[in-house]
């Protein structure tokens, strides 16, 4: 089996998707590895290192798309402009490719089209189910954990105001007010990073367990108003709620929005669009100066008006729609993906190749495009199919 590592070519982004500890366990397990040259750069892992593991160091990443079985990568396949050709055309029938591919989103759906139609067999890193004997392939909660902390930070550097209360000669600064939305693996870093930095933290999740994590961090927590037996799905996950009860949601945490220095959006349905909480109406009614942060900008995110990957000002409000904020943290966060994606891969390959048993609840989990298809069933239900 060969496999390929090609360089990621979205802005901003330092991970990489193997590093020479992973690249090392893959060339043991019989694999051939392709690193592009200066794949590794970013999160300060040099081709020597990846040589000395065993890979294969190309120049050329269409030569890598060429002759890979198997491409790892870390963010979904974009139009790649020093080539002049989207990365999916470099691709060919039967090709894996496993990384975020994101596909419910509205802005990948003519990409995923286009793999399908190539007869890409895709498999999605946010759609590994959250069980027990996925764990250590769960790179949407690794990455998450990255995403809420540095998220965080990045509002905190946004805001036109101290974060802690301070005291000084002329009176006292009162600390900052946050609101974290979704208080899944990322909202719970966010919340833990936002409380040690000094400020008073709110909460919100659909669901009762997951409220209750939030407040065991010490943030105090607002009412969604949604039953539990609506709110909670298959292994624990947020379910998709209907747009009554999305109303109803909006309208219990209106109140708290208006007041807050920092919103932290991180509210997801796996495999599907993310829900939207925050109302034009409801950015509108923020003070001057404040900030929200959307890390479900990926698959779509919860504010109407965040724009994808970009840092606005709209009505006085900062929002902080960046797509890839574990990429500001490469060191941590390839290390984490990397192991994610071997351990994966280890679990898909038998007798040396990828085998998909499509029965296998992880494997179905995951499955995005084979056959000339579009199998995903929240992709689907995303583009109407």
């Amino acid at each position: 089996m060969i496999i390929g590592v090609p360089k990621e070519i979205m802005q901003g982004e330092k991970r990489v998707s193997a590093t020479p500890e992973t690249v090392s366990k893959l060339v043991k397990d019989g694999a051939t590895v392709l690193i592009e040259k200066s794949a590794g750069e970013g999160s300060f892992y040099n081709n020597e290192e990846y040589k000395a593991a065993g890979a294969e160091i190309v120049d050329d990443v269409a030569e890598i798309y060429q002759r890979a079985d198997v491409i790892l990568k870390v963010k979904e396949p974009i139009f790649n402009s020093e080539k002049n050709v989207h990365e999916v055309d470099m691709m060919h029938e039967g090709q894996y490719l496993i990384t975020f591919l994101h596909p419910a989103a509205p802005a990948n759906h003519e990409m995923i089209k286009n793999m399908a139609a190539k007869g890409v067999i895709g498999l999605t890193l946010d759609g590994v189910p959250r069980i027990s004997r996925a764990q250590n392939m769960d790179a949407l909660t690794s990455m998450s954990t990255c995403a809420g902390y540095k998220g965080m930070l990045l509002a905190v550097n946004e805001l036109s105001k101290f974060t802690p209360q301070i005291f000084t000669a002329v009176g006292m600064i009162k600390p900052a007010e946050v609101y974290v939305i979704g208080s899944g693996v990322g909202g719970l870093q966010a919340i833990a990073t936002a409380k040690r930095l000094g400020a008073v933290v709110y909460a919100s999740d659909i669901r009762p367990d997951a409220a209750e994590q939030a407040m065991s961090l010490g943030a105090k927590v607002i009412d969604t108003t949604v039953p539990a037996d609506i709110a909670v799905g298959k292994g624990g996950y947020a379910n998709a709620l209907p747009e009554e009860w999305l109303i109803k949601e909006r309208e219990a945490i209106k109140d708290t929005v208006s007041k807050m220095d920092i919103v932290f959006l991180g509210a997801l349905v796996p495999g599907m669009t993310a829900p939207i909480l925050l109302t034009e109406e409801m950015v509108k009614s923020m003070a001057p100066g404040s900030v929200i942060v959307d890390i479900s900008i990926d698959q779509g995110g919860n504010c109407a008006i965040t724009d994808p990957g970009e840092v606005v000002v709209k009505h006085d409000v900062t929002i902080i729609g960046i797509k890839n904020i574990p990429g500001m943290l490469p060191t941590s966060s390839t290390w984490m993906f990397a192991n994610n994606v071997y351990n994966l891969v280890k679990y898909l390959t038998k007798d040396g190749k990828i085998a998909l048993d499509r029965s296998d609840e992880i494997v179905a989990s995951i499955l995005v495009t084979i056959d000339g298809e579009i199998v995903h069933e929240g992709t689907k239900k995303a583009m109407n199919l």
